[in-house]
């Protein structure tokens, strides 16, 4: 197994909630990204969109850009739209020499909105699924004809959260369409990350490494609260500081010989979890646990 380890700037500033973290800037991220041992950073909101000028900012701190989440909609437009919709992203990941493409599907999500609880999250109608499939392939096939692997995030509050979506999804699909493994939103969604990286370790191209606090998981569940409310009562924590099974996730990729990347992308409040000291936290842990 073949691994570099990144972080995502989330630590710092949310994108969901951009008054979280409002008041950090773009160059402490990087700066204490780089502190902390990281190689590379995935994109943010705060993060210039323009290569030639999020290129030298990057490099001043000896890092790379990992690769950037892309807001799809294949339950509302074909996949001619939305290659075409994905033009501009494509080209900056490209230009700062990315090779994954993390791609999720928001139509209807309810994720980014604290007034939504998530049993109320999304589902695709049985009779959508094979169409849903099929335009996914086909803009993972045009990704993959630009070096790019599109690499597909389930995450809560949207129409891929479950252990059996996922399924559905992966059967669908042909080996052109990637997985990324979110160890944190498995366990949220009632999925065993470990089985996920054991099942479609061959297909899996990115990883996000984010652990659970079960005490909070248990609550946060009862109160059926929504996705943000979760997220602000500290659900999220890095890797090796919660109640995943982390030991048994690299084991599975281990076997498969997994090479890419592995990112901490653990969703907290800033002020109350000091993106400095949980950055260099989630960075010793990911170290050891992929090396042992």
């Amino acid at each position: 197994m073949n691994v570099t380890i990144g972080i995502n700037p989330i630590t710092w500033s949310n994108d969901d909630m951009q008054n979280v973290g409002a008041d950090i800037s773009f160059e402490t991220c990087l700066r204490e990204a780089s502190a902390a041992g990281y190689d590379g950073v995935e994109l943010g909101h705060k993060f210039p969109r323009d290569p030639n000028i999020l290129r030298p900012k990057l490099e001043k701190y000896s890092l790379s850009l990992v690769s950037g989440w892309y807001s799809g909609q294949l339950l509302r437009r074909d996949s001619n739209e939305e290659i075409a919709a994905m033009q501009n992203h494509m080209k900056l990941l490209k230009a700062m020499g990315s090779d994954v493409l993390i791609f999720a599907e928001v139509s209807g999500c309810i994720h980014s909105d604290a007034g939504i609880r998530l049993s109320q999250r999304p589902r695709i109608p049985a009779d959508q699924w094979p169409n849903f499939c099929r335009r996914l392939d086909e803009v993972a096939k045009a990704c993959s004809a630009e070096g790019l692997k599109l690499s597909f995030h389930h995450h809560m509050g949207t129409v891929i959260q479950s252990r059996e979506d996922i399924e559905i999804m992966m059967q669908s699909t042909s080996t052109d369409m990637h997985l990324l493994l979110d160890s944190g939103h498995a366990y949220f969604a009632g999925a065993d990350p470990v089985e996920l990286a054991t099942q479609y370790a061959d297909r899996i191209a990115h990883v996000h490494c984010k652990d659970i606090r079960e005490n909070v998981l248990r609550r946060m569940r009862n109160r059926d609260s929504s996705f943000l409310d979760a997220v602000l009562a500290g659900v999220f924590t890095v890797p090796g500081d919660g109640c995943i099974n982390y030991d048994g996730i690299f084991d599975a990729l281990r076997k498969q010989d997994y090479s890419g990347w592995v990112v901490v992308e653990a969703e907290q409040d800033p002020s109350v979890a000091p993106p400095n000291q949980f950055a260099k936290l989630g960075f010793d842990n990911l170290k050891r646990l992929t090396a042992s």
